[in-house]
């Protein structure tokens, strides 16, 4: 099956590098194309097979499944543009989480779905947030999956968790990796460690935190029991978190649904 990606930036780039990392396609069944070509390009230096086209046109004209990895804003000209090109039998994936797929299909006369990826998909780990549209066939839906599969956890969602789902899957390496930088900060600033040292330490451990939740040796909460010994010094510590942190968290994500209201509100109204 030939697999059509329409955008090169983070995202984009990001899916080829996995799909091929993965094993779940060849590069020779990847086509890509990018506004600046020269970042379609780069993504040759990955493997020489991959294939670059000039526009958009001829992915669609060449690949049974595209995958739509531009700015949400961007999305409603660009499906217009191609909608006479779409086939019935093909199938259209966007990765952005403000356009719904029941927007997508009311354009272009192809499967619809909606799958919204995380930086750690790179890693082949992590999760991809899976919306079908009320056309997508079973066919295209296993096929999905699979394809998915091979560098993440599918996990269906309705609409009405896309933006919470997306906070914690898409934007929380990024929130953590911010918080995991002030701790060392912090480390430094406060004792002799070196910076080096300090994140050396941090890395690890975030690493091997990770693997104790996977190979479900504890859960968060029956973690945390472990390590935090009655009128110990991380106790301490957790005591120092909780005076302190109040409603951050509450805070960030009515930010984040504030900004996404705000791009769901100039996505309707392009629709």
């Amino acid at each position: 099956m030939n697999i059509g990606i329409i955008g090169t930036g983070n995202m984009g780039s990001m899916l080829t590098h996995a799909f091929i990392t993965s094993k779940a396609v060849k590069p020779s069944e990847l086509f890509v194309t990018n506004r600046s070509i020269h970042k379609a390009n780069d993504l040759k230096k990955i493997s020489p097979e991959i294939h670059v086209l000039d526009t958009a046109k001829e992915i669609v004209k060449h690949c049974e499944l595209v995958i739509v990895c531009i700015k949400p804003h961007e999305i409603h000209q660009l499906l217009t543009s191609l909608q006479t090109d779409f086939k019935p039998d093909q199938c259209l994936v966007s990765i952005t989480s403000p356009v719904t797929v029941s927007q997508i299909e009311s354009i272009v006369p192809c499967h619809v779905a909606r799958i919204i990826p995380s930086i750690t998909n790179l890693a082949l780990h992590g999760v991809t947030l899976v919306s079908f549209g009320n056309h997508c066939s079973t066919e295209w839906q296993e096929k999905l999956i699979n394809l998915f599969s091979h560098i993440s956890k599918p996990t269906l969602i309705s609409d009405e968790v896309t933006r919470i789902s997306s906070d914690i899957t898409s934007c929380g390496p990024a929130f953590f990796s911010f918080l995991l930088q002030k701790f060392i900060n912090a480390a430094v600033e406060e004792t002799s460690i070196s910076t080096e040292q300090a994140t050396l330490l941090a890395e690890e451990m975030i690493v091997g935190f990770g693997k104790l939740i996977e190979q479900k040796h504890f859960s968060l909460k029956t973690l945390q029991e472990k390590v935090c010994v009655k009128g110990g010094i991380t106790g301490e510590g957790i005591k120092a978190l909780e005076s302190n942190i109040g409603d951050l968290f509450e805070k960030m994500i009515k930010k984040t649904h504030k900004k996404f209201g705000e791009e769901v509100n100039k996505i309707s109204d392009q629709f």
